[in-house]
């Protein structure tokens, strides 16, 4: 199986930017698995919107009670 074309230059930018090298094939295939989840995000992309989501913790602890009640 072809490695997905994201995997190298992620690894190469990680090397540049954080001076380690992915070391073994398990790191190498969780980083096949973000191909997927960065096009599972764009699909989204224009259906979301920050106000959505709670802004922070107690925001989000605000409306986990409020669903509750």
């Amino acid at each position: 199986m072809a490695e997905p074309k994201l995997v190298l230059p992620t690894m190469d930018a990680i090397q540049r930017w954080q001076g380690v090298a992915v070391p073994n094939a398990a790191a190498r295939h969780g980083l096949a698995d973000f191909e997927a989840l960065i096009a599972d995000l764009e699909k989204l992309r224009g259906e979301m919107a920050f106000e959505e989501e709670p802004a922070g913790f107690e925001a989000a602890l605000r409306d986990c009670r409020d669903k509750g009640s």
